[in-house]
């Protein structure tokens, strides 16, 4: 654990909670996690800070207005709701179920994620903490993957009011597509993604080859993984790939996205990492010191969810937490042991080193684009640096010499009085 003492705070109050308890995919789980986090007395080691819902103008800022206009539409929804075609449309049926009061949902959600992003402009904290956010999947015109706004690129949007270059990094076991969708041509928002890549898996995306398109080129970067991952994979590639991605980016902030369900254990994952895989991983970033956001997602294990995102956070206070999980509402589902620790998968990781070291090389070769964009983009703004010198030179030459001929210009004048010459030239710079 880091010894440093980080300012940090907590994103958290009841509207937020009761809403992220409405989500169908995640239903009662941020209830699980807050009152787990609160049995630690983590919440007194933070600075909390009570969240609003975000603007209309604040979930513009991704999503389309004829996106946002449909989730108005959904305010009653009950059991015998009709799916409608427009609800398709915008993503709305097999795997974002509609539900009452919608657009309420969407701004108090985004609007966790935005009060985050701004506690680190505003310098109340360089570590923000929101578990209540990390969408990742949701598109700019539609629901996707249980995710119904981009909370995440809308706090990237917010931190790039102040922040010039921002990384963002995908731990969840699903590949993080919306996110890099939305950053595919930048090249000042990088997206690192390390995930689960099979076939027939969610979202079917993510291969190492998508490394962004034309001005965002080599900006985006993804690790594709074998199903079973555990936390020696995690830690390897992870250790090998983003200290070079940071070292070639060169960030002013970082967003990450903590997805859960790359825990061993969960029913919609199929990666084998334990708290420590995860937590050695936001280290290596909080150990950078940049403005850090962080973010919940998937975890589709109540408990275990609960278990990670409390561990990053006594990480976050450097706080050593009692593996016997304290007595609280929810204790009752820590059995049958009752502790805080992981068991990791007891099959075989599918992932060999050869495959990952190949992956690792095709990362390299795709910063290269970068480290070239980057070269390329000094050597302009030198010329542009030598242009401006060269101009201010040439204007305090030009400067100098209009005052000599004003000067001489004066004298000549003075002389044209005295004599009543008419052979007298204004000289004009």
């Amino acid at each position: 654990m880091s010894k440093k003492t980080i300012k940090s705070c907590y994103i958290w109050d009841e509207l937020l909670m009761a809403e992220s308890d409405r989500l169908p995919a995640v239903a009662k789980r941020a209830s699980r996690v807050q009152s787990l986090i609160a049995s630690y007395s983590l919440i007194n080691k933070l600075q909390v800070v009570n969240s609003t819902p975000a603007l209309y103008e604040d979930l513009k800022l991704f999503h389309s207005e004829i996106y946002l206009e449909h989730l108005k539409t959904l305010q009653k929804v009950d059991d015998d709701y009709v799916i409608g075609i427009h609800d398709e449309e915008f993503g709305i049926g097999y795997d974002c179920q509609p539900v009452s009061d919608m657009y309420k949902l969407v701004s108090v959600i985004a609007g966790g994620s935005v009060a985050a992003a701004k506690s680190i402009i505003l310098g109340i904290a360089d570590v923000a903490i929101n578990w209540f956010g990390g969408w990742h999947h949701a598109q700019r015109f539609c629901a996707e993957g249980f995710c119904y706004v981009n909370d995440i690129v809308i706090c990237i949007e917010k931190l790039r009011l102040k922040f010039k270059k921002v990384l963002y990094v995908d731990l969840d076991v699903h590949h993080g597509n919306g996110v890099q969708d939305a950053y595919n041509l930048s090249n000042s928002v990088f997206t690192l993604s390390i995930h689960k890549y099979e076939p027939g898996f969610y979202p079917g995306t993510g291969s190492v080859d998508e490394a962004g398109n034309l001005t965002g080129k080599g900006y985006t970067c993804n690790v594709p993984l074998h199903e079973s991952y555990n936390d020696e994979t995690m830690e390897y590639v992870f250790g090998k790939v983003f200290h070079k991605v940071y070292d070639s980016f060169k960030p002013d902030a970082i967003v990450v996205q903590c997805g859960a369900d790359a825990l061993a254990g969960d029913p919609m994952g199929g990666g084998g990492l334990t708290i420590k895989g995860y937590c050695t991983c936001v280290q290596n970033i909080l150990d950078k010191q940049k403005p850090t956001v962080l973010l919940g997602g998937g975890g589709y294990n109540y408990s275990n969810t609960a278990k990670l995102w409390a561990s990053i956070t006594a990480l976050v206070v450097n706080v050593e937490l009692d593996q016997n999980i304290p007595e609280h509402d929810y204790w009752p589902f820590y059995g049958p042991d009752y502790i805080l620790s992981i068991q990791p998968l007891l099959g075989r990781d599918k992932n060999c080193k050869a495959d990952l070291d190949n992956c690792i090389t095709k990362i390299e070769d795709n910063l290269k684009f970068i480290i070239e964009g980057e070269t390329i983009k000094h050597k302009t703004d030198a010329e542009k640096q030598n242009q401006i010198s060269t101009y201010k030179i040439f204007k305090e030459t030009l400067w100098n010499r209009r005052k000599k001929l004003q000067f001489k210009e004066k004298n000549v004048l003075i002389n044209d009085e005295s004599s009543n010459n008419n052979d007298v030239y204004n000289f004009i710079d």
